[in-house]
């Protein structure tokens, strides 16, 4: 059968699925969900896995190359039995209005992370409320990559991208993007015009010195010099007369300011691109602009009205104003947000880069399970709209927030407990031997009991005359004592004859299939595993920094699955398919 043999029907039904899986997630579709909703569908065709995989692949990369609005228009008109209510809600319920949007024609956010690194949960914030306020007063919002410092920020080439995946993953779509390191000439023209007004200086003191006249509340020599003298030394710090060090462009603030650092603030300097070269523009140039030069003139020119950032940018916001009162700009309204902390994980980008340095081998990557990247809380598993939910409950306080895996779980398993499989798992398999067995042969269970869409699988029982063998958990031996017997799930009751420890071996009787019996009989209802068929199971669950591995036993049609596929273990919790191979499969522990 080539892929050439599949139905149009079939193919049409993949693509719809694909469309849906894309728009549920800000336009990004995942091949494994789409295999999964559509094996769910049609049970018949596992045979044909590896061919339905294929199909699956080519069409979610061509469902990919669509923008989110063609795919929302593509699902309604095609498709509109498949949109139910999974479609993007509306989701700025309870953010408070901006202040003084009336001043404003159109209201302007931006995001700008600097892409040394991927972007965290802390990083996700700003950027989902920039876009949550931009579509709330139907302004725009800019992405602009803040990428002037080759050498102290190195800029990774790969983040740009992963970036921009993360954010459109996250259901954030961007109306603008700049990247800083292509707009030097700009900026120094900008620098010109405030030299020129008398704002800004060429220093050529050593740090050593600046720092004495500063803390002496002294003005530097070079800080009075004619405004031709200072336009003649920044011309030469862009020719290459100057070495690393040797001379800096300052914008005059008040020598007497309160806070020290506030003290004509360093507004270019000078860096060796031959030994720091930067990603996208190489060697090229050799004078960079700060961040609070960058960011300032860039949310003047970018016409930003409104501006999302952290608390600890507070004393920026106060340097950029001496900037804009130099160039008579008016400066946009700026809203502090407090640091984001998830107990329990890595924010911090210096220390993820510092762990991928030390001990590479023993972490995935900067995406790895352990980490706040938001690359890493997919991999583990979480979907966009509960990170998405869990920003819009916390709003923009002013306050620092710790959230709990434990909070964002809870929002993740109500996102994705309708729609992913329900299979049995045993952990510590103990053999429980049941005489006299007239239950079933095999049964026919619903992968969900809410969602039937998901298909169904056969299990077998391991039955031999009238004695069937099932694998129970080592932990539910105690509900056989403590009540005399167990409901085996959607199978049958059973009453305990007898206990070997030493054989790690129980033995039972069958006494009904009822489950109004075992109710009667107040029996706890267990899961369990034929004897007979079953495949391994790894599962990893990530503790802090390190990954604890568990062994146990799953349903064998957990062989079916595909990388990427999520399942709820019963009684367990939910998990995330990591590798899939003729031994088993290796799962990753998403939370309970």
């Amino acid at each position: 059968m080539s892929n050439e043999e599949l139905s149009k029907e079939l193919k049409d039904e993949i693509y719809g699925l694909a469309l849906k899986n894309a728009v549920e997630h800000g336009g990004k579709a995942l091949p494994g969900p789409v295999i999964s909703k559509f094996l769910g569908r049609h049970p018949e065709l596992r045979s044909k896995a590896k061919l339905i995989v294929q199909v699956v692949r080519n069409i979610v990369s061509e469902v990919n190359k669509l923008g989110l609005d063609d795919q929302i228009k593509l699902l309604k008109e095609k498709f509109s039995e498949l949109m139910e209510e999974k479609l993007p809600k509306e989701e700025r319920r309870g953010l408070p209005p901006l202040p003084n949007v009336s001043k404003y024609k159109v209201i302007v956010t931006r995001f700008a992370p600097n892409p040394d690194f991927l972007i965290h949960l802390g990083n996700a914030r700003p950027a989902i409320l920039s876009h949550e306020y931009a579509r709330m007063y139907k302004g725009k919002m800019i992405l602009r990559f803040e990428d002037t410092d080759p050498k102290n920020k190195t800029p990774l080439p790969e983040a740009y991208e992963m970036i921009k995946e993360d954010l459109a993953w996250l259901g954030i779509k961007w109306d603008e993007e700049y990247i800083q390191s292509l707009r030097l000439n700009l900026f120094y023209d900008i620098a010109k015009e405030i030299i020129k007004r008398g704002g800004a200086y060429v220093d050529l003191c050593t740090q050593n010195e600046f720092r004495k006249y500063k803390l002496e509340r002294k003005p530097c020599p070079h800080r009075n010099q004619d405004i031709s003298k200072n336009l003649e030394l920044f011309d030469k710090m862009i020719e290459g007369y100057f070495s690393e060090g040797e001379a800096v462009l300052r914008i005059k603030t008040d020598v007497n300011y309160s806070d020290p650092s506030v003290v004509d603030w360093v507004a270019f300097r000078i860096i060796d691109t031959d030994k720091y070269p930067h990603p996208i523009v190489g060697s090229k140039y050799i004078v960079w602009p700060t961040y609070n030069f960058a960011a300032a003139v860039d949310d003047h020119l970018m016409g930003v009205t409104h501006i999302l950032r952290g608390r600890e940018h507070a004393v920026n916001t106060v340097k950029q104003k001496f900037l804009y009162e130099h160039l008579g700009w008016e400066y946009p309204e700026v809203v502090n947000l407090g640091r984001l902390k998830l107990e329990g994980f890595i924010l911090s980008k210096s220390k993820i880069k510092e762990l991928l340095s030390k001990y590479g081998s023993k972490f995935k990557g900067p995406d790895d399970p352990r980490f706040g990247t938001i690359a890493s809380l997919r991999s583990r598993g979480i979907e966009p709209e509960a990170i998405r939910q869990l920003i819009m409950e916390i709003g923009i306080k002013e306050v620092d927030a710790s959230i709990s895996w434990d909070n964002l779980s809870a929002i993740n398993r109500k996102i994705i407990d309708p729609k992913v499989k329900r299979v049995m798992v045993i952990r510590k398999p103990v053999k429980l031997i049941v005489e006299s067995y007239r239950g079933p042969d095999k049964l026919s269970l619903p992968y969900h009991p809410d969602n039937k869409g998901l298909g169904y699988r056969e299990i077998k029982i391991n039955k031999v005359s009238a004695r069937a063998e099932f694998y129970i958990e080592k932990e539910d031996i105690k509900h056989l004592r403590e009540r005399g017997g167990v409901r085996l799930m959607e199978c049958c009751n059973v009453r305990l004859l007898s206990i070997n420890e030493a054989k790690n071996e129980v033995k039972a009787e069958y006494i009904g299939k009822n489950l109004a019996q075992a109710k009667d009989l107040r029996f706890k209802i267990i899961h369990w595993l034929p004897t007979s068929e079953y495949v391994n199971v790894n599962i990893i669950v990530p503790e802090g920094l390190k990954l604890k591995r568990v062994k146990a036993l799953g349903e064998v049609s957990l062989r079916n699955s595909v990388v990427g596929e999520r399942y709820q273990f019963i009684r367990y919790g939910f998990f995330k398919v990591e590798r899939v191979s003729e031994r088993g499969i290796v799962a990753l522990f998403i939370h309970e």
